[in-house]
């Protein structure tokens, strides 16, 4: 990372936006709260980093959001930060990883977290001449799991809720459909997806790993309808009568 000024400068807050489409969410919450009390004791510890945006006197964040947005809670209009001078791609990279880290981090932070950084990659590593994007990707899956510790295996189904629906992904955030089934929710087509959800809504329920597995495979031989998710969801309930 080249920085173009080696230390923190004061930067105004009103100059500071948000990174274009990053996945986490800064949530007005009781952790928020917290971080609003230290910012007003002690003020920023930790400088944001940022990097200049094109043709203006603004900047971009990379990583501190959440500082960000509570030192403006707290009145204070100025923040120090780290400038760098980074592309769009390795500025994904950053901002995932200075992230990642966190204690608490939702289902689909990660996963849209996951699918920013190994576009980013394959952005970064893609030649015309010498691969496809799809090896491209491949690759860099691999190379999000080495960083993150897990198998790549893991990463690539992560990658697969970013195609459920938000308010399918919504019931995965909070716990109310696991991660297994989800994956296998995240095959149905979008239409699919909302006659679920309206099931699921009407009957107050969601769906098992054996139902979702069920309905994939429905899915891909084109005979899942609304009729099917009524009667799999009474079965599944006289079962467990």
């Amino acid at each position: 990372m080249k920085n173009t000024r080696n230390q923190p400068v004061n930067i105004p807050a009103s100059k500071l936006r948000p990174f274009s489409g990053h996945p986490f969410k800064v949530k007005d919450d009781e952790e928020m709260n917290t971080l609003i009390e230290s910012v007003q004791t002690q003020g920023i510890l930790s400088p944001l980093i940022v990097r200049p945006i094109e043709n203006t006197d603004e900047y971009e964040v990379i990583s501190g959001h959440r500082r960000l947005h509570a030192a403006v809670k707290a009145g204070i209009t100025e923040v120090p930060a780290l400038i760098v001078s980074l592309d769009r791609d390795a500025a994904a990279i950053v901002l995932v990883d200075s992230n990642l880290h966190r204690e608490h981090i939702l289902t689909s932070e990660k996963a849209f977290a996951y699918k920013m950084k190994a576009e980013a990659l394959a952005h970064k590593g893609y030649r015309t001449d010498l691969t496809s994007v799809q090896v491209a990707l491949k690759l860099a899956t691999e190379q999000i799991a080495e960083d993150a510790g897990k198998s790549k295996d893991t990463i690539k189904r992560y990658i697969r809720l970013t195609n459920l629906i938000p308010e399918i992904l919504q019931y995965v955030d909070d716990g109310r459909i696991a991660f297994t089934p989800a994956v296998e929710l995240s095959y149905l087509n979008e239409q699919e997806q909302y006659d679920l959800l309206e099931q699921m809504e009407l009957n107050d329920c969601t769906p098992s790993l054996s139902q979702a597995c069920r309905f994939k495979k429905m899915s891909g031989g084109g005979r899942l309808d609304t009729r099917s998710y009524c009667h799999r969801y009474e079965r599944g309930k006289s079962k467990s009568a």
